[in-house]
């Protein structure tokens, strides 16, 4: 949630700032600001609005070879001129932009009124610079002052500042990420990596309080207490082709589409001898396991359902807990309990914030995550990846399927080294019949009628979705992918929990999706009861499944193994929300007031 961007080269910033806000737009789109400082005094352009609105707001091009840009999601404030990023203190003479929260702006605020300090806007952030000011008076340096202004903040934040007259920019960060380019002639720091990836792939993943400076030929970080401290460099092995939009209309489109690919990745070297194989979980490493709880946020959760549901099936004990409610709803936890949590970007606030308490009462932890370096990867025991590649719009796609998989896969080798589990009887059909999921997938996007049918209900009243099992999970993401980006009112359900309230609800203007992975007969059923208060049913399911000649119309999927089919029917109702939107023009890549990294609480 929002985005930063900052560079410091010997050549001007301005047009890599833009670009890279323009590469984070994802993070936030309420909002967008640069400034750059070029000895002649920081020069501060921003409005409300999308990044274009930025650019065409630039009557004169800002210069500068040092600068800082922000893309912001709004929370405290509304999206205005004034409340969009950067901040300046009063005189102007320190820019910062910053993600996060600051917990105790109101206090800070009025003591900073008190002692003459003048604000413009309504946001947390604007403190920062104004206490950067006030410290500077007394400081050493603009480091040090930087960092007595961290450490009276409390909160979350990742911040970048630039100071009238000096060519550096300072950084830091406690609880939302921000991660440091570099590159031969040039040093970035951005909220994430592809703001800078068409520059540099060599990174280095800041941790909380670190303390940055960036100089043009040089960069230097300290930890909380101001020693020097190395950080490893990485290297990112995304394509930067692959965080554009290329031929589609939408990214949402085009990460769809390459799903095949993300999963032919996911899945490489994953299967051998027909037992799953992981090079960071050998054999062993789940034998003392007795419990398992999946934490998750949003689309991350539904596939922790996906996971869980196989892992009970297996007889291991497990829950799936919503990362936000883990303080207070998770089981009993202990040094016999494996936390495994599930993050698309290994940054969501309320899935780190779960791994922490999970691992102050005595738990394991495992990461499952599509970002190398992430703070998840880090902080976890362990980690494994579902190499889904960049994915930028919003509404998650592809990093659904290859997280579902993953878990999938997971839940297999979990299950081989509990001595009380007894893995799927079939485990072995399940996993050879994978290969084939990747071409599964190419079919379906081809042979799709998701545009016709989704013209056939446009203007409907309410979309229904329902499942049974693994398909639950599936009926709830494709009902949030719907609600998403047509805005429209949408709702998934169990299929048997259909008659136990929601039935109220349905009308002939009230088309209810239905998902079938196997021999469902409670989908079926339930929807038939659907359909004869008049409800037009859609089957998603192979076309040989007694649902397809129940229902109204069918969307097809290859015969599979019941535990991909799923994600067969997933891909489905992607393409439909996805048609959906477009027939109501929605900006299906931007939906109003979501943003693609939850990185606030």
């Amino acid at each position: 949630m929002c985005g930063i961007i900052a560079r410091i080269g010997h050549d001007d910033a301005t047009e890599t700032l833009l670009s890279g806000l323009e590469n984070l737009e994802y993070r936030g789109y309420d909002s967008a600001g640069i400034a750059v400082q070029n000895g002649s005094g920081v020069k501060v352009r921003k409005c409300s609005g999308e990044v274009d609105d930025l650019k065409s707001s630039l009557e004169h091009q800002l210069h500068g070879n040092i600068g800082i840009g922000h893309t912001r999601w709004s929370t405290h404030g509304p999206p205005t001129d004034e409340n969009a990023h950067p901040h300046t203190d009063t005189a102007g003479d320190v820019a910062v932009v910053h993600n996060g929260v600051i917990d105790n702006y109101d206090e800070l605020r009025a003591e900073l009124c008190e002692r003459g300090h003048e604000f413009d806007s309504d946001t947390d952030t604007e403190v920062i610079p104004h206490l950067i000011d006030e410290y500077r008076a007394t400081a050493d340096d603009t480091e040090h002052a930087v960092r007595q202004a961290v450490e009276t903040l409390e909160g979350s934040y990742a911040i970048a500042a630039i100071v009238d007259g000096e060519e550096r920019v300072y950084a830091a960060r406690n609880g939302s990420p921000l991660v440091l380019g570099l590159d031969d002639e040039e040093w970035f720091l951005a909220s994430d990596v592809p703001a800078f990836l068409d520059y540099t792939d060599e990174v280095i993943y800041l941790e909380d309080g670190d303390l940055v400076v960036l100089e043009p030929d040089s960069y230097r970080i300290t930890d909380a207490d101001g020693t020097p401290v190395d950080r490893p460099v990485d290297t990112v092995d995304w394509d930067p082709e692959d965080a554009g939009k290329g031929e589609y209309d939408h990214y949402m489109l085009k990460e769809i589409h390459t799903q095949p690919t993300a999963l032919s990745n996911t899945i490489e070297g994953r299967v051998e001898d027909g037992a799953v194989a992981f090079d960071a979980l050998p054999s062993g490493t789940f034998t003392d396991v007795e419990t398992v709880q999946f934490v998750a946020c949003g689309t991350s959760y539904h596939a922790a359902m996906y996971g869980a549901q196989l892992l009970r099936s297996a007889g291991v004990r497990t829950e799936v807990v919503r990362a936000s409610e883990y303080e207070t709803m998770a089981g009993p936890v202990d040094d016999d309990t494996l936390v495994v949590a599930v993050t698309q970007s290994g940054e969501t606030a309320d899935t780190l914030q779960a791994v922490r308490t999970a691992t102050e009462r005595g738990a394991r932890s495992l990461a499952v995550t599509n970002v190398v370096g992430s703070t998840a990867a880090r902080e976890a025991d362990d980690a494994i990846y579902i190499r889904a590649g960049p994915e930028v719009g919003v509404a998650a796609t592809k990093t659904f399927s290859s997280q579902a998989v993953t878990l999938a896969l997971l839940t297999q080798r979990i299950a081989a080294d509990v001595p009380t589990a007894t893995p799927l009887a079939d485990s072995e059909t399940m996993l050879e019949s994978l290969a084939d999921l990747p071409e599964h997938v190419e079919t379906v996007i081809e042979t799709t009628d998701a545009e016709a049918l989704a013209r056939e209900f446009h203007n409907s009243d309410s979309y229904f979705f329902i499942g049974n099992g693994l398909g639950h999970s599936v009926a709830l993401e494709g009902a949030l992918k719907f609600k998403e980006i047509t805005y429209e009112h949408a709702e998934g359900f169990a299929a048997g929990e259909l008659k136990h309230g929601p039935l109220a609800l349905v009308t002939p203007e009230t088309p209810v999706f239905a998902v079938a992975t196997g021999d469902d007969g409670k989908t079926k059923t339930n929807a038939i009861e659907a359909q004869a208060r008049g409800a037009p049913i859609v089957a998603v399911c192979p076309d040989d499944h007694p649902l397809a000649d129940a229902a109204d119309t069918h969307l097809s999927i290859p015969e599979t193994h019941p535990v991909w089919a799923g994600l067969l029917a997933n891909v489905q109702l992607q393409l439909v929300s996805y048609h959906a939107a477009d027939l109501l023009d929605r900006p299906i890549d931007k939906p109003r007031n979501l943003a693609k990294s939850v990185t606030v609480e």
